[in-house]
C-alpha cells in the first residue's frame, strides 16, 4: 500500500497543478476578454480617435489591475457617425507559480457601436 501511495503521489500533484493551471489561464482569459470590453466602451464615448486610443489603454490597464501589461489596438475601428469600435486587448500571462516558467499570450477582442450622444468638450 505504501509503495503504491508513493507512486501514485507524483502522479496526483502533476493533475493538480494541471487543474490549477487550466483554472488560472480560464480566468485570465475571462479577464482579458473584460478588459477589451472596457477598453471599446470608453473609447466609444471620445470625440477624437486619440482620446479614445488613451482612454482605451487606461480602462484595460484598470481592469488588469496590474496582473500584466496590456497592449491595446483600436485597429478595424470604423470612426465615424453610426461606426463602431473594435478594441483588441494581448497580454502575457505568466505561469511561473507551475514551476515551469512558461508565458501564455492572451488575447481579448471587443467590438461596440460609437456612442451617438459622445460628450462635448
Amino acid at each position: 500500500m505504501a509503495v503504491e501511495t508513493v507512486m501514485l503521489a507524483p502522479v496526483f500533484l502533476l493533475f493538480l497543478m494541471f487543474l490549477v493551471g487550466a483554472g488560472r489561464v480560464v480566468e485570465a482569459q475571462g479577464e482579458v476578454n473584460g478588459a477589451a470590453r472596457d477598453a471599446a466602451r470608453a473609447a466609444s464615448v471620445q470625440r477624437t480617435r486619440s482620446t479614445a486610443e488613451r482612454a482605451a489603454r487606461d480602462a484595460a490597464g484598470s481592469a488588469l489591475d496590474g496582473e500584466c501589461r496590456p497592449v491595446v489596438t483600436l485597429s478595424g475601428s470604423d470612426w465615424r457617425e453610426g461606426g463602431s469600435v473594435r478594441a483588441t486587448v494581448t497580454c502575457e500571462l505568466n505561469l511561473d507559480f507551475l514551476g515551469f516558467g512558461a508565458a501564455k499570450r492572451m488575447k481579448g477582442d471587443s467590438v461596440v457601436p460609437l456612442e451617438q450622444f459622445r460628450r462635448v468638450e
